[in-house]
């Protein structure tokens, strides 16, 4: 059948993966560091991706297409939630190197020289996937959600960004999910007092800097909050 679905222009696609996260039905998957539609029959030709794509890479097109099949669509999306959910089950149950910690940094640098430079984490596990919504660490605390390739660029991470903050990191291109909803309850159900995005120049960590000013603002609260860029040669921009 002739229909409208959407199509993707490679060469425009930056890879970011904003529009996987933003297509309810699934039809939208990362291949090569591309956005692909993955099936005809998974693309209800609304076209929620189009906004949400920063490249203008999206497109609607008549074409001869499957038919939408809202069952198929349903049912790919229960395999995914329990995927999700297995996954979730078996990083909490399961793995012990991912057990709730907190480090007394203030005591470790009584007992070192001031020459050794120290680790600011304040807390494990770190990555946002992996973090409690709840945990006591998020009480009266300020926030950092910093994109994994910025402790690696950035040289006095730890310094001037991660001291006397909670550090969550996270990388949206590889994980391929959406933080908004998890931050939204990180930042609404606990005692935050301020947030600082840290993020890289590169296209796909738009989608964490989205996430958390998504997470902000459904959160209900005002907060203060910024957004730093790190550069990839390690510079703040």
């Amino acid at each position: 059948m002739i229909r409208r679905v959407i199509q993707i222009d490679e060469e425009k696609c930056n890879g970011c993966g904003i529009c996987v996260t933003a297509c309810h039905e699934g039809a939208i998957g990362m291949v090569d560091g591309k956005a692909r539609l993955m099936r005809d029959d998974y693309c209800d030709g609304l076209g929620d991706c189009l906004p949400n794509c920063p490249t203008g890479a999206i497109s609607f097109i008549e074409r001869e297409a499957a038919a939408y099949d809202e069952a198929a669509v349903k049912a790919n999306m229960e395999r995914k939630e329990t995927h999700k959910a297995d996954q979730l089950h078996s990083a909490v149950h399961r793995c012990p190197g991912q057990a709730i910690r907190e480090f007394n940094r203030r005591g470790l640098q009584e007992e070192v020289s001031r020459e050794t430079v120290q680790s600011q984490l304040q807390q494990w596990p770190c990555q946002i996937k992996l973090v409690p919504v709840n945990a006591p660490y998020f009480e009266d605390v300020k926030l950092l959600i910093a994109a994994d390739c910025t402790a690696y660029a950035y040289a006095n991470m730890h310094e001037e960004f991660m001291k006397g903050k909670i550090t969550l990191i996270g990388c949206p291109k590889l994980d391929q999910i959406d933080y908004s909803e998890k931050l939204t309850q990180i930042i609404a159900e606990n005692n935050i007092k301020s947030v600082t995005v840290l993020r890289m120049e590169v296209p796909c960590c738009g989608g964490l800097e989205n996430a958390a000013v998504k997470a902000l603002k459904n959160s209900g609260k005002f907060l203060p909050w910024q957004v730093v860029t790190i550069s990839i040669d390690g510079r703040i921009l």
